[in-house]
């Protein structure tokens, strides 16, 4: 038992800064040696650009895996299993895994799958954290979903309603040992203590609770925590197993694509393009990476809502082809045409 391979699940909702927590641990593994698999949420592999070069000393770039076939907690045995025994195969093993779900996935099929008998012996859960982002909630909402938002407000009480969004959202609390409160920089103390109180009523008893601002934690709180929470799966069920006795589910309610784009001369012209869009087209949660005219370093963007990030992340590669691409996520069905014509700006002016 001791042999086994410590993993930490790192799960959240859409943009509470999943990848920003993952490459700060990167950069701090002190001498560990980690392996990194990515459920990235189209067909764009964005998250595994934007980690690749922060830990090289710790993460190769062939430790860094990425699963692109579907949310993780849907395809558990065919996709994540055989990941897993394949990294487990290899003839140098990591120190410890970082598993990075996508920002749709249930925790709860992921955790149970460290009970199959192919990799249970050789393997073990060292927690599962969840971030939050502070500043959505402290506008009352957990999504770009104006409707969520208003009922919110209404009842005065956080995820007091029944919507998919809210429902995935108490599933990755109630399933964490650690809740992150990320970005707080961006809020007041009297809202976040409000956030605080809100979280709590939805996490299970001795759940950890920090803050952090972007996703800056000490790595000792988030690895080395020894929980085996496959072993401890009690209070963790769903909303989705509770009501259907551990049935499979769909996620049928959000939709995405990715489209690529050519190099943009105007950087704000761009994402003054993505907000309107954001806007226009109740577009969820928008990320990628810009190529912009006369810039050596690549533009990565991270959208949840109206509100954008951006930095320039990278020099680009001698042989990499400087174009724009970007995954866009929101609730079915996404008016793909419409969204990709206003992000190229091909709508004709009124």
């Amino acid at each position: 038992m001791a042999a086994r391979i410590p993993v930490t699940i790192v799960t959240g909702f859409l943009g509470s800064g999943k990848t920003t927590l993952v490459r700060h641990v990167l950069a701090n593994a002190k001498g560990k040696r980690l392996a990194l698999i990515i459920n990235e949420f189209g067909d764009v592999g964005v998250d595994r650009d934007v980690l690749k070069g922060c830990g090289e000393e710790t993460c190769r770039e062939e430790d860094m895996i990425e699963l692109a076939n579907g949310c993780i907690c849907c395809t558990v045995a065919d996709d994540f299993i055989p990941t897993m025994k394949a990294l487990l195969d290899r003839p140098e093993r990591p120190d410890h895994i970082i598993i990075e779900t996508s920002g749709l996935a249930l925790p709860q099929p992921l955790v149970r799958a460290f009970n199959w008998p192919e990799i249970k012996p050789e393997v073990t859960i060292d927690g599962i954290i969840t971030i939050v982002d502070a500043a959505a909630l402290s506008e009352g909402r957990f999504a770009a979903n104006e409707t969520a938002v208003n009922a919110q407000r209404a009842a005065d009480e956080m995820l007091d309603h029944e919507t998919p969004l809210g429902e995935l959202f108490e599933d990755q609390l109630i399933c964490a040992d650690l809740v992150v409160i990320n970005k707080t920089d961006l809020v007041e103390p009297p809202a976040l203590t409000r956030i605080n109180d809100q979280l709590r009523q939805h996490m299970r008893p001795g759940t950890g609770l920090i803050h952090a601002s972007q996703g800056a934690v000490d790595i000792g709180a988030l690895l080395g925590l020894g929980l085996a929470s496959e072993d401890n799966l009690e209070g963790r069920d769903s909303h989705h197993e509770l009501e259907h006795n551990g049935e499979p589910h769909e996620h049928d309610d959000f939709d995405s694509f990715s489209l690529r784009l050519p190099p943009e001369a105007d950087r704000q012209a761009l994402l003054n393009r993505i907000e309107q869009t954001i806007r226009s087209h109740d577009v969820l949660r928008l990320k990628g990476f810009a190529a912009i005219t006369g810039s050596d370093a690549r533009l990565a963007i991270q959208a949840v809502g109206p509100r954008i990030n951006t930095w320039f992340d990278r020099p680009w590669g001698p042989d990499e082809p400087r174009e724009t691409a970007l995954v866009v996520i929101g609730e079915s069905p996404l008016a793909k045409q419409a969204i990709t014509e206003s992000l190229t700006a091909l709508v004709a002016a009124e």
